[in-house]
């Protein structure tokens, strides 16, 4: 977990960015309207669509565009057609590459994905190759000085949840994927200020990089993550110490 935590960190430092580019709100339209099409439009009565709701609001998507992914989702307005698609591929050193898709053109989409991965260190791989390295589980992440370790662990366990990790600045609170939107509510309800949540893939085993091959897989990484089509990446790498701390002082 170490190195995807690094890597969340330097995302999260480069958020602005990425948000002034306007990939953020594409992403955030795609998974409100995927998320409306699936379980409906009440957000109050779909998990999915009130999390990814609130991803929106919590990058300044204005009210109106949210409304309208919500009815393009349900069929009130026409619009695009989504769909769902996981790409399995490898990075530099190994590395098992897992990337979510969500797309109105499937032929588009791996076009990209494979030009990215070829052009940036990686190649893809058969279906089944890396996913069986990773276990879908529930993530909340719960900042540090809210809580102690003894407090969020009981707290946690009393709303249903796994396993409580300390991820540096944060707690993780570990859920059933199918229980994290439950877990949170319940987590909230009890006073627990939570800082955000999500269903995450987390990979059994990890390959440690440094210098070149570190690199790399970082340009692989912004790479995938600034496609249109794409909506997650997942990799089962971590970082040297030392190249961490460059890379998070670059970000």
């Amino acid at each position: 977990m170490s190195g995807h935590n690094k890597w969340s960190t330097i995302k999260h430092k480069k958020g602005k960015a990425d948000a002034a580019r306007g990939k953020i709100f594409t992403k955030c339209i795609k998974e409100i309207t995927i998320a409306a099409k699936l379980g409906g439009g009440d957000v109050g009565g779909n998990p999915r669509l009130r999390k990814a709701v609130l991803d929106a609001r919590s990058n300044n998507m204005p009210a109106d565009n949210i409304a309208r992914a919500i009815k393009k989702g349900t069929g009130e307005l026409d619009g695009v057609v989504y769909e769902e698609i996981s790409y399995e591929g490898y990075g530099p050193g190994g590395v098992a590459v897992l990337i979510d898709v969500t797309t109105d053109n499937r032929n588009r989409a791996i076009t990209e994905v494979r030009t990215i991965m070829t052009k940036n260190g990686g190649k893809m791989a058969e279906p089944g190759a890396v996913g069986y390295l990773f276990q879908t589980v529930g993530q909340i992440a719960v900042a540090k000085g809210a809580l102690s370790e003894d407090a969020i662990m009981e707290k946690a366990l009393d709303a249903g949840a796994n396993d409580v990790q300390d991820d540096g600045d944060d707690w993780t609170v570990v859920t059933d994927f199918s229980a994290v939107y439950a877990v949170r509510e319940a987590l909230e309800t009890a006073g627990v200020p939570v800082r955000d949540s999500k269903v995450a893939k987390v990979a059994s085993l990890s390959v440690e990089l440094a210098g070149k091959d570190a690199d790399t897989m970082m340009k692989l990484m912004d790479a995938l993550e600034e496609s249109d089509e794409v909506q997650n990446v997942w990799a089962n790498f971590e970082l040297d110490d030392d190249t961490a701390r460059r890379l998070n002082d670059a970000a």
